[in-house]
């Protein structure tokens, strides 16, 4: 599922009942999560962030900033933060699923709506920008809401939408697409601000002015020559936090991409330790993705020489304990990545089961979970005990040159076990929409017809998951024949019970595409489906049979 983040940053800090109207407009579209409101009173300002899927997220910002427009009057505002508009900046943030490309699109969908139907002045800015010189939103703010209405009349600055005539109440607004923004702060053990300055002027982007002698260096133009800082779109500067009684390197992410989270802390890491500190921990502000996470997860296995190939939930551990994430105050992944936030915590799943409460749900009279559920669940097992077997291998005493090659095969095992274990649930979800599909009325010869269509939809849905699960549970005989022709000794039959598991997977799965398929009226369709699901169930017991064969040899 595509996901953009939205924050939006309106020139209100002070009045809640404003904030609450405009933020109910969020709330009030389906597909929308609001996921933080963080008003204040000193900058006159709130920033929002909600989350969703790319049509519904413009949908509520459009509603958002025209809300800001009726309540928020620009001639009246005072405030410390920057502002040119009611809704003073819109950017538009690829999550999960999406380009920045995509994003772009999205933000100049919202910009010339707001333009043409709130007759607001729109800039665009950075990856959605119009012109290079205004990709920066400092850029395109200078002289604020103040300078605005001469700003206008300068032809350099026409609106990319919208009139470019001055709305004093509402100003203009700048609407974009970037890159995620992670606020970090890194803990050192020292309260000097001025030596935190100093490891903070050695990463960020920006650097530090260089100086000769005690004497700042200009160039020809009589300009300060900088020397850059280590860290790509990193901004970062030195502080003291009295409450933790520490000084932190708080930094600006701009660009995970360039910078991710796990190089940001060990560059912080090595550069406090080459000027006599060192770095006690870190902290978040805000959210994360979850990518970021698990690639500080491998990040930080792979320096130790170990596999990679381990569950979601574990390497975001390794990355907490590895960055000291809960140093100052407990981590917890569910309120702190931005995907875990996002997930509907009421929806029951039957992963989410234990062991005993799966069982006795398929034992119930209920017909789902059914055959083809239990057929991905086995897959899944046999991809988990292939995933383990490599595992093994990578950190078996002895052979350290080859954990790299047992890591891949982990993480591919990885893969495939979380992608079986989804369809453990959209098997019974396939099965939910057909018995939904029969519940349609069925009066009019309309309704007759859409019911028909209906069945046939969600048949043919029941009967794709079941081929599906066949053909990613194929994938796992891969790895457990090279687990038993390569892997560990000690753990030789481990892999191929793996394998048998897979074998009864898709022999599961084969017969459920079989059964479905005999409901769908296009027997075209039908025929080609059963015609796959034969080829790869005779090519999976061929698989069993060699992997067995293979198997003996190493007993």
């Amino acid at each position: 599922m595509p996901l953009i983040e939205c924050v939006p940053n309106f020139s209100e800090g002070v009045n809640l009942e404003i904030i609450e109207q405009i933020t109910r407009e969020i709330e009030s579209v389906e597909g929308v999560k609001l996921l933080d409101v963080d008003p204040g009173k000193a900058t006159n300002r709130t920033v929002v962030t909600f989350v969703g899927e790319p049509q519904p997220v413009i949908d509520a910002a459009f509603l958002a900033i025209k809300k800001a427009s009726e309540l928020i009057d620009m001639s009246t505002h005072k405030g410390e933060h920057p502002r040119m508009g009611a809704t003073d900046v819109c950017p538009l943030i690829p999550i999960s699923d999406i380009t920045m490309e995509e994003t772009v699109v999205y933000a100049k969908k919202l910009a010339e709506r707001v333009g043409n139907f709130l007759h607001i002045p729109v800039y665009l800015y950075e990856s959605a920008a119009s012109k290079e010189e205004r990709k920066n939103l400092a850029t395109i703010r200078a002289g604020e809401y103040e300078g605005l209405a001469d700003k206008l009349k300068d032809p350099q600055w026409t609106p990319d939408y919208g009139p470019a005539t001055f709305n004093a109440k509402s100003g203009a607004t700048v609407i974009g697409a970037r890159d995620f923004l992670v606020a970090y702060n890194v803990n050192l053990n020292t309260t000097s601000t001025r030596r935190a300055n100093s490891v903070a002027f050695d990463l960020r982007e920006n650097g530090r002015v260089k100086e000769e002698n005690g004497k700042k260096v200009l160039d020809a133009n009589g300009q300060e020559v900088r020397e850059p800082g280590l860290l790509k779109s990193v901004k970062a500067i030195g502080w003291f936090i009295e409450e933790y009684g520490i000084a932190q390197i708080s930094m600006n992410l701009t660009n995970i991409s360039i910078t991710p989270l796990h190089i940001a802390f060990d560059m912080a890491v090595e550069r406090a330790h080459a000027r006599g500190m060192r770095v006690t921990g870190s902290e978040l502000v805000g959210l994360v993705p979850l990518k970021s996470m698990l690639d500080a997860g491998k990040y930080f296995l792979e320096k130790q020489r170990r596999s990679t190939g381990i569950s979601e939930a574990e390497l975001i551990r390794i990355a907490v304990k590895s960055m000291g994430l809960d140093e100052l105050t407990p981590f917890d992944p569910q309120k702190k990545i931005i995907e875990y936030v996002l997930q509907n915590q009421t929806t029951k799943k039957l992963v989410d089961m234990n062991l005993t409460a799966f069982a006795n749900e398929t034992a119930s009279e209920s017909p789902a979970p059914g055959g083809g559920s239990i057929a991905a669940y086995m897959g899944a097992l046999g991809a988990s005990l292939g995933t383990m077997v490599a595992n093994l291998s990578s950190h078996k005493k002895g052979w350290d040159d080859q954990w790299k090659y047992f890591s891949d095969w982990a993480e591919k095992g990885q893969q495939l076990k979380d992608e079986l274990l989804k369809l453990v649930d959209e098997d019974t979800a396939s099965f939910n929409k057909i018995m939904e599909a029969f519940g349609l009325p069925k009066g009019s010869e309309e309704e007759k017809a859409q019911r028909s269509a209906a069945i046939q939809a969600a048949t043919l849905y029941a009967t794709q998951v079941p081929l599906r699960t066949m053909q990613t549970t194929f994938n796992v005989f891969e790895i457990c024949e090279a687990m038993v022709e390569k892997g560990n000794p000690n753990s030789v039959t481990d892999a191929a019970v793996g394998a048998l598991c897979a074998r009864s997977a898709v022999y599961g799965a084969y017969l459920n595409v079989c059964i479905n398929a005999s409901g769908l009226k296009d027997k075209t369709i039908a025929d080609q489906l059963i015609a796959e699901a034969t080829s790869l169930l005779e090519a999976s017991l061929d698989k069993e049979k060699e992997i067995l064969a293979l198997t003996k040899t190493k007993m």
